[in-house]
């Protein structure tokens, strides 16, 4: 049985090694190289559980407990649930590969340049997720194994013709990804139910941000203002067409507003009935000269103008 396991794991570690021989020359430049989502999830999901076998906390403390949430106010179970994918372990392992392959190759293609929708995504399966444990047939205490199958899914439809080859004996499409790995993960001895809850929790956000949107042009669930906030203010990744900036007084030392020599000026328009001595041209000698009482076009100081040697 550990031998089935061993190789069923490498499919996931012969898929991280050839990415990481592809990004890095040293571990370090490798962990660099990761985009600053999955990064911040794996790193934290890891801590996690290195924390616990250092017995730093006790598991249920941030296990989730809808009691303990609503009668002591431990508000905090509601985010750290997410956080345990288990002891270390080839359950443990094969799910930190899976996030460090398949998260990773889905923020740098389909959320390339999206950093705070793919914030959103996490923050909308985790949603999907409470909701589900509300429900006591549903509940568990750590909803981190289910977020796995939910990133697994989402990369699934986004490469549904993608070819996976699983060890060498067969090579299947994207598409069928997340239900060969539910296979894999029963065989790895865990419950089945968090990995359906995982590929539930994806195809409602896919269906909700995605095909839904596609097939009526509205978007109801588009990522929120306070996500891309959180984004900007965090500093990491870039989103395109963002509603805020990301730190719009980043080395300004001064800020005013600008004019075009020449040019006109905002706010430069007359109210109606404005004198005609300010608002025409005047006439002089050598032709019509700029008007006198204006300085829309930013120029300090105007007057007549005279060509040498003309009367």
């Amino acid at each position: 049985m550990t031998t089935i396991c061993l190789n069923i794991l490498s499919i996931q570690r012969s898929h991280f090694i050839s990415a990481a021989n592809n990004n890095m020359s040293s571990p370090l430049q490798y962990y660099r190289s990761l985009p600053p989502v999955a990064k911040t999830y794996t790193v934290v999901c890891l801590m996690t559980t290195v924390a616990f076998h250092m017995e730093l906390y006790k598991v249920s403390n941030i296990a989730l407990y809808y009691s303990d949430v609503f009668k002591r106010f431990q508000v905090w179970r509601l985010i750290t649930n997410f956080f345990f994918l288990g002891g270390f372990s080839l359950p443990f392992g094969f799910r930190i590969l899976t996030i460090l392959y398949y998260g990773v190759s889905l923020e740098r293609g389909a959320f390339d340049k999206r950093t705070a929708d793919y914030v959103w995504m996490f923050v909308f399966g985790a949603i999907s997720l409470l909701v589900m444990a509300a429900i006591p047939l549903l509940w568990s205490p750590f909803k981190g194994p289910a977020m796995v199958f939910m990133i697994v899914y989402v990369w699934s439809r986004e490469n549904p013709n993608a070819r996976v080859n699983i060890q060498g004996l067969v090579e299947i499409k994207g598409f069928y990804l997340p239900w060969v790995m539910l296979g894999i993960d029963t065989i790895l001895g865990n419950p089945w139910m968090p990995g359906i809850q995982g590929i539930a929790a994806g195809h409602i956000y896919y269906f909700c941000t995605v095909l839904y949107p596609l097939s009526t042009g509205k978007n109801y669930f588009k990522t929120p203002l306070w996500v891309h906030k959180l984004v900007a203010f965090w500093g990491e990744g870039y989103q395109m067409n963002a509603p805020v900036r990301q730190d719009p007084d980043a080395g300004v030392a001064f800020r005013g507003r600008s004019y075009r020599l020449g040019g006109p000026s905002r706010g430069s328009a007359r109210p109606p009935g404005s004198s005609s001595s300010t608002s025409s041209a005047q006439e002089g000698p050598n032709g019509p000269a700029q008007p006198t009482g204006s300085t829309a076009d930013g120029v300090a100081f105007r007057g007549r103008s005279h060509r040498l040697g003309a009367r």
